[in-house]
């Protein structure tokens, strides 16, 4: 007989519906049938990264009763795992228990429950981390996107997403364990190339590699997500995925999933994945995470991007791009969170470094794929990297273009040279990125204040430790001068 979740705690604070109640009770039976012994109870953090705990199965039913406690902590740490905030001093500034590492509550998510296909045994599902009394936290990946989602759903509108996720994958040659090299962040591992030399979707290329890359896209499809293609990249050892069209959160959590997935495959078989924007090894690319975006009305479900015209921008795309890149600087954060994103905004690198738009250019921040009876139309956005947290990334997207339509925008005249264009630069640096999200009405407006200042105070205290950091080009270029 299937279980009855609709009288426990989180059902009770309204946290979970009737219909999330049903659906657990579906998941707790099926993964009894299955044999699941372990269940990795998760959310996405504010980098993006999975967090939680592994329980076992008799006590999953008790996650949807009640939830599971997991430490404040898990939402203030930078990339280098150290706190971000004062927890054991003063104040946080922040509401909540997050002072002391007090604990969240981690309240499941029905439909992202997935068996792992790489691990026969266990299973994930992610989870929202809310207050203990069941308020939501502001600043949370998931709920920051679904704030977004509903915003625009109150204009009559949604938007679709289609995702292009470039990384690299290695051979692994040290995995720098020792214990002098485990500090925070660690030493990196190291790694070799898995395929040598650019050769752009060379079919010989794929042969080389068709094993690795089956393994990941089997994988990935069995989680259900809706891969496109598999393709070799510009240089040694990267490739790309594609996924296609669905709704932000629905992508947010495949950008989760598939990342997740493909470093812990890729780990289990002697390789190294990497989602860096920009890696400091010899010959490497850039790593862009380019976000194909399309805006149907709710009435009738009409793609709003669908010109009549050959050549022609609708309203709602002009007004859309023209939102996207007024909105550029100050949404810049949340598409290109790290020190290293930065490096990648260089000319004639597939990666955009100024502020336009053009008629299918790779070149450009966005690129227009528009065409009349199309009803694939969509504006490509080529500014994120692939390191981006997911579910600040498309709240962005959405913030920005729907204050274009709000604010009645049009979008300028496409570029032919967009590197060589007197446009307004891309932020050459997080610093700048910091500065132009912390001057942003849109963001405190669409975001909220406490989720603007915690982001600030996030990534500034990422920024002063690579600002309080001597690298290795200020010793080449002055250690001998001087």
């Amino acid at each position: 007989m299937a279980q009855d979740f609709t009288s426990g705690k989180l059902a009770r604070l309204g946290l979970l519906s009737a219909e999330d109640c049903r659906k657990a009770a579906e998941i707790t039976a099926r993964a009894q049938f299955d044999g699941i012994e372990t269940v990795r109870v998760l959310f996405p953090d504010q980098h993006g990264l999975l967090r939680g705990k592994t329980v076992m199965a008799e006590a999953f039913a008790s996650v949807f009763e009640r939830g599971l406690n997991a430490p404040a902590t898990l939402l203030l740490k930078d990339t280098s795992h150290r706190n971000a905030f004062p927890v054991w001093e003063g104040g946080t500034g922040l509401a909540g228990p997050m002072q002391g590492a007090g604990d969240v509550l981690l309240v499941p998510r029905p439909d992202t429950f997935r068996a792992l296909p790489w691990s026969g045994h266990s299973a994930w599902i992610f989870c929202e981390p809310v207050f203990p009394d069941g308020q939501r936290i502001p600043f949370a990946s998931s709920a920051v996107l679904q704030r977004a989602v509903d915003q625009l759903a109150g204009q009559g509108m949604a938007a679709t997403f289609g995702l292009e996720v470039e990384f690299h994958i290695f051979e692994l040659a040290d995995t720098s364990a020792a214990h002098g090299q485990a500090g925070r962040p660690g030493a990196p591992v190291q790694t070799r190339n898995l395929t040598q030399g650019y050769q752009y979707l060379t079919e010989t290329r794929y042969g080389e590699v068709e094993g690795v890359l089956d393994l990941l896209r089997r994988n990935a499809q069995k989680l259900g997500l809706p891969v496109r293609s598999v393709e070799i990249e510009m240089g040694p050892s990267q490739v790309e995925f594609t996924f296609a069209p669905d709704s932000a959160m629905a992508q947010a959590d495949a950008m989760v999933m598939f990342r997740t997935m493909v470093k812990e495959v890729c780990a289990r078989n002697g390789l190294h994945a990497s989602f860096m924007a920009k890696p400091r090894l010899d010959n490497a690319m850039a790593n862009g995470w380019h976000v194909h975006q399309s805006l149907q009305d709710l009435a009738t479900g009409r793609n709003l991007f669908m010109p009549e015209t050959a050549g022609m921008l609708t309203p709602p795309a002009s007004a859309w791009m023209a939102g996207l890149l007024k909105y550029a600087s100050e949404t810049s954060l949340l598409i290109a969170p790290t020190v290293n994103s930065y490096k990648r905004y260089l000319p004639f690198q597939l990666a955009p470094s100024r502020i336009g738009w053009g008629v299918d250019n790779r070149g450009a921040m966005l690129r227009a794929l528009m065409q009349p009876h199309d009803p694939a139309s969509r504006i490509e956005n080529r500014a994120p990297d692939s390191s981006a947290n997911p579910y600040y990334a498309l709240a962005a997207q959405i913030i920005a273009g729907a204050a274009g339509i709000s604010e009645g925008l049009e979008a300028p005249k496409p570029t032919l040279s967009p590197y060589s264009e007197d446009a307004e630069r891309l932020p050459r640096s997080l610093g700048q990125a910091l500065e132009g999200f912390a001057g942003s009405t849109l963001c405190r407006e669409a975001l909220g204040e406490d989720t603007v200042d915690y982001l600030l105070q996030l990534k500034q205290f990422e920024w002063e430790r690579y600002l309080d950091t001597v690298s290795e080009w200020e010793q080449a270029e002055y250690f001998n001068l001087f």
